[in-house]
């Protein structure tokens, strides 16, 4: 029951007291967001730019991004770079990762913005996984983990000696635990629906996104997860159309959903909140109980660790 209420009262969050135009002059650092060439990605990627941060956006099709990157150099005078990454390929994962690292030597944030949402369940990642847990949970800690060394440089270059990963979480965090024989296919992942498979990879950008703020912190790095709300966004591509349709009725717009990220990744009160969850809109709220464990933490990581370790 307290998991539904705390959904429920994410739901209709009240007015924000945080608005893009109180992020500070970004001049000078370097940041990725993963899937910014759509949804809330796109908005974060442009809030950005608008603040002169120099941004790279991760995302699948080079034609898409580059048209999103036209458009908001339009809007902003300032043009995003382009980086391919496909995080349900972890060989993509690891290219991407190289070729920005190739380019950059420090990383001020990573916006692990990007996922998937309610695909059919017969659809899996290039490595076999499932293609929600693949894409959501263990492509961003691979390009996590790869990107340590230009975080650790970022720290070194920031002016506030931190850098930051925002972990784009969701609601549905609440709604799901780990089991542990669905995050590859096989009998047990079949029987799961797409929703609670989606559900479980959420709830598992929570408890990586506390692993990294454990494991860091005496680096500099400060790791967060977020709820960014109910969102009109391209996430919704695999729902029946007329879910879509109701659910576009209940959704608050797309910028909106961009607010929570955007306030965890720039602004000078959230490098108090390591490890933290964060709700709508730039709150500090709490993840069900079972995200905090740290023995289920120290599991999700090392099996985590062994599916990357030879790649």
């Amino acid at each position: 029951m307290g998991n539904l209420l705390s959904v429920a009262g994410q739901a209709f969050p009240p007015t924000s007291k945080f608005t893009a135009d109180q992020i500070p002059d970004l001049t000078g650092r370097v940041m990725i967001v993963t899937g910014g060439n759509v949804g809330i990605g796109r908005e974060t990627v442009k809030a950005l730019l608008k603040h002169n941060a120099k941004v790279y956006m991760a995302s699948r099709s080079r034609e898409k991004a580059e048209a999103a990157i036209q458009q908001l150099k339009q809007q902003t005078g300032k043009e995003a770079i382009f980086l391919e990454l496909d995080l349900s390929d972890l060989s993509s994962v690891k290219r991407s990762a190289e070729e920005f690292l190739s380019k950059e030597k420090g990383l001020h944030v990573l916006f692990n913005n990007a996922g998937v949402m309610w695909p059919p369940v017969e659809l899996v990642t290039a490595d076999g996984y499932d293609l929600q847990f693949g894409t959501n949970v263990i492509g961003h800690f691979f390009f996590t983990k790869l990107l340590i060394p230009a975080l650790i440089a970022g720290v070194e270059s920031s002016p506030d000696q931190h850098s930051r990963i925002v972990n784009v979480s969701s609601g549905a965090a609440y709604m799901s635990t780990l089991n542990w024989d669905t995050f590859k296919d096989g009998p047990a992942r079949r029987r799961m629906a797409s929703n609670v498979l989606y559900a479980q990879s959420k709830h598992g950008n929570v408890v990586v996104a506390r692993e990294f703020a454990k494991r860091y912190a005496d680096k500099g790095i400060v790791s967060t997860s977020l709820n960014p709300g109910n969102i009109r966004s391209e996430l919704q591509r695999y729902a029946p159309r007329t879910l879509r349709s109701l659910m576009n009725v209940m959704l608050y717009p797309t910028p909106q959903g961009a607010l929570t990220q955007l306030w965890a990744g720039t602004m000078p009160e959230t490098l108090d909140y390591n490890g933290k969850f964060l709700v709508p809109w730039a709150r500090v709220g709490q993840c069900r109980k079972e995200a905090y464990d740290d023995a289920i933490g120290e599991r999700l990581w090392n099996w985590l660790e062994e599916q990357v370790k030879d790649k």
